[in-house]
């Protein structure tokens, strides 16, 4: 690619047209004083795409950074628009972009102390469900009888929402976070449970009987042929455990938590603190996006050789 392709793009001039609009007009809301903070945020943004510009190796990598950068300097730039520049909406409840950059950056280690304690919760119960999950529903599914019978039993168990052994879990277990972990847990088990015993079912026969006429033996053929072929499936599970353990945890945390990020949201807004509220909303889309992110690319890491 040439360094027309890479670096003069649409996504580029958007920045442009941003960064010198919240440069050149006048803010109507007294109490912003951190307009700079938007202006940080835009050339940090800027920054990230020159950088992956200038490495992607692929056309289709390039078009998917410059797309999300685009469509960050669009929001971005509305923001700007409807609160800082023209206040069509009101400051109490949608508090400039400038300010809660501001206000993120005063209180960046109370943010981080809240994402480690969501964080580790969400490591911890989606860990345990996975290493629990994942081989019972590799010798479960192998076993073509039981493994019928076992994967209608889970989806049964599966299509209860996780939500509702709250009470319980606070009730048994000794504190918040242990009852935390343990829904996290259920959100994770049985949704990566069904997967992996409908990746082993579904196999391809043929498969299977090509390694029986090597007289591949029964550890190395869950290890070698039947593990693999499943693990399409499995991600499956895992990228839905992972949206209903980020979904619960949340949810849990603005109920009776006192740290995590839904704690922060939930803090500030009973107490009026917008500016708060609408950062800790952004941080949490923020740590959701790049974990998953990060997911995806161990997904891309482990099926490369669908690619080949």
């Amino acid at each position: 690619m040439t360094l027309k392709t890479r670096f003069l793009t649409v996504t580029n001039l958007l920045f442009l047209v941003v960064l010198t609009l919240n440069l050149i007009l006048p803010d109507t809301i007294e109490d912003d004083a951190a307009p700079a903070f938007l202006t940080g945020f835009l050339i940090i943004v800027e920054a990230i795409v020159l950088l992956g510009s200038a490495l992607a190796r692929k056309k289709e990598t390039l078009h998917v950074t410059c797309d999300v950068a685009g469509f960050v300097y669009v929001l971005a730039g509305a923001w700007m628009f409807c609160t800082a520049k023209f206040a069509l909406l009101s400051q109490s409840l949608f508090p400039a972009p400038g300010t809660v950059f501001a206000q993120l950056l005063a209180d960046w280690d109370k943010v981080l102390v809240n994402i480690g304690s969501s964080m580790g919760i969400i490591v911890e119960g989606f860990l345990l469900g996975a290493v629990i999950a994942i081989p019972l529903g590799l010798f479960l599914g192998w076993n073509l009888r039981v493994g019928h019978a076992a994967s209608r039993v889970s989806s049964f168990f599966a299509a209860i929402p996780p939500i509702v052994y709250i009470p319980y879990a606070i009730a048994l277990l000794p504190t918040f976070r242990s009852a935390s972990v343990f829904v996290i847990f259920m959100a994770s088990f049985w949704p990566i449970l069904v997967n992996m015993m409908s990746g082993v079912l579904n196999v391809d026969e043929r498969i299977i009987n090509s390694a029986k006429s090597m007289n591949v033996s029964t550890p190395t053929m869950l290890a070698r042929v039947i593990f693999p072929a499943a693990l399409p499936q499995l991600f499956v599970g895992c990228n839905l455990a992972l949206c209903f353990s980020f979904i619960l945890l949340t949810s849990a945390e603005m109920i009776g938590a006192n740290a995590g990020m839904g704690y922060y949201v939930k803090n500030y807004s009973d107490l009026g603190d917008y500016t708060r509220t609408v950062g800790g909303i952004l941080i949490i889309g923020v740590v959701i996006s790049l974990v998953t992110y990060a997911f995806s690319r161990l997904e891309s890491w482990a099926l490369r050789w669908k690619k080949k």
